[in-house]
């Protein structure tokens, strides 16, 4: 039996201080420990992006990640975008423009688009296809994921979001 690590990290603004498991993943405790179930696993392998979530402001695969690793950060997850009754810019998109089938791989498919609006001008199609292309979706066909991206983008930017 191991001992428990203390870790001080703010999830989706707000501080959380607990004891975890030194091996258990950031994914295990975001869904487990504080109930968080919009992250989802996928391939526990870091290959399919499902479990995607922001940390001290870059997309990471919480299934790589060990919870004591984000002691003293930040972490935002797909929780942190919209509620139902006002849906985030990116969720918007994605409802408006049919860019999600069966849901499983969308919460990482939305942190990663988040993260790529943040961080790249997204001035083409083919730039938003690289930026997704480690989120694998067996739905949709990602074009209608595409055009999401390049809509919700506009409305961020022009919203400062």
């Amino acid at each position: 039996m191991s001992e428990s690590a203390h870790i001080r990290v703010t999830v989706n603004g707000s501080p959380i201080e607990c004891d975890v498991e030194p091996r258990m993943l950031l994914g295990d405790f975001l869904r487990t420990t504080l109930a968080l179930t919009g992250t989802h696993f996928g391939c526990e392998h870091g290959v399919c992006g499902a479990c995607t979530v922001i940390v001290n402001g870059d997309s990471t695969r919480s299934c790589l990640m060990f919870a004591v690793q984000a002691d003293g950060g930040t972490v935002e997850t797909v929780e942190s975008l919209g509620t139902i009754d006002a849906l985030h810019p990116l969720q918007e998109a994605f409802r408006t423009h049919h860019a999600l089938q069966c849901g499983y791989c969308t919460p990482g498919m939305l942190m990663t688009a988040l993260d790529l609006i943040r961080k790249r001008p997204l001035a083409n199609d083919a730039e938003i296809r690289d930026g997704l292309s480690g989120n694998l979706c067996r739905c949709t066909g990602y074009q209608n994921i595409v055009i999401a991206v390049r809509e919700a983008a506009k409305v961020i930017r022009a919203s400062n979001l």
